[in-house]
């Protein structure tokens, strides 16, 4: 009870301060292995940790248990980063993207214009039968793709769309990657899945659709020369036979933030706004000067 008061003592606002960011480092870092296997170990290792702090007085006399503990907790703690790798990987990419979605400043109008490009391109190429692959870069950069292909600049239209897959034309085969709006190449080579797609009918476009993003945050819209239809890929995942409105649909959600980016925002938002009253309340005529 001594040794309580004597903590409640110590504290001040420096102390809660402190308290306050270890405790959001830590929140972090468990929202971001949330729904990862990583998350089902940190939990046992966090019971193993707090049930020897526990015993710690009773298996003082245990010498050879307390032995493999000391050497025990050391050696987990070195392998959860080499066991969970692509866990943590994902997780700190998801950090990062987070953070580029804080950062980047929506442009409401080009988003407009590529989705109507496209809504009106894919149809009227699935229409004439003419294969198509086309890749919307998000905040997973797809440079390494991109010096496969041949580089451009241009507005995204549905007459270059057209043109850039007509049949027996230079670029048909490859992939056109959009950029913030911009056609930046078109005959791209990405990299095919390696899992099981479902339909041993699919062909190269569609594994590779997937394939770039398995690897990345971009979305993938493959057009079947075959079939006339059209599909999107995101996540490894893929949909198939999407007509104008489905595909519109899927495209305002791929360009609109996550949920969590919108919440951090709202929440920004009223921080500066907090601060902007903060001054105005403390400094009434710095605002007035000049």
């Amino acid at each position: 009870m001594r040794d309580l008061v004597y903590l409640l003592d110590q504290l001040n606002w420096i102390s809660l301060i402190d308290i306050g960011l270890v405790a959001l480092l830590f929140f972090g870092i468990l929202y971001s292995l949330k729904g990862t296997p990583a998350v089902t170990l940190i939990r046992g290792l966090f019971i193993l940790i707090l049930l020897v702090l526990i015993l710690s007085g009773p298996l003082s006399s245990l010498r050879a248990m307390r032995w493999l503990l000391e050497r025990t907790l050391p050696a987990l703690l070195i392998a959860i980063p080499i066991i969970f790798q692509p866990e943590l990987r994902r997780a700190l990419e998801r950090l990062g993207r987070l953070g580029l979605w804080l950062q980047r400043d929506p442009q409401e109008a080009r988003v407009d214009e590529v989705i109507g490009a496209l809504v009106q391109a894919c149809p009227r190429l699935a229409e004439r039968r003419h294969g198509a692959l086309i890749v919307l870069e998000r905040t997973t950069g797809l440079e390494n793709y991109i010096e496969t292909g041949i580089r451009l600049d241009a507005r995204v239209t549905p007459e270059l769309l057209m043109t850039i897959f007509a049949p027996n034309t230079i670029l048909h085969d490859g992939a056109v990657i959009i950029r913030d709006g911009r056609v930046v190449a078109a005959g791209c080579i990405l990299p095919l899945t390696t899992g099981w797609v479902g339909d041993p009918q699919l062909g190269l476009r569609h594994r590779a659709a997937i394939g770039i993003t398995e690897v990345s945050d971009a979305l993938a819209i493959v057009i079947s020369e075959e079939r006339g239809t059209i599909s999107v890929a995101l996540n490894g995942r893929m949909v198939r036979r999407l007509d104008a409105r489905r595909l519109e649909l899927v495209l305002r959600n791929f360009y609109s933030p996550p949920p969590e980016v919108e919440r951090t925002q709202r929440w920004l938002q009223e921080l500066r706004e907090l601060g902007r009253r903060a001054r105005v309340l403390f400094f009434p005529h710095q605002g007035s000067r000049g």
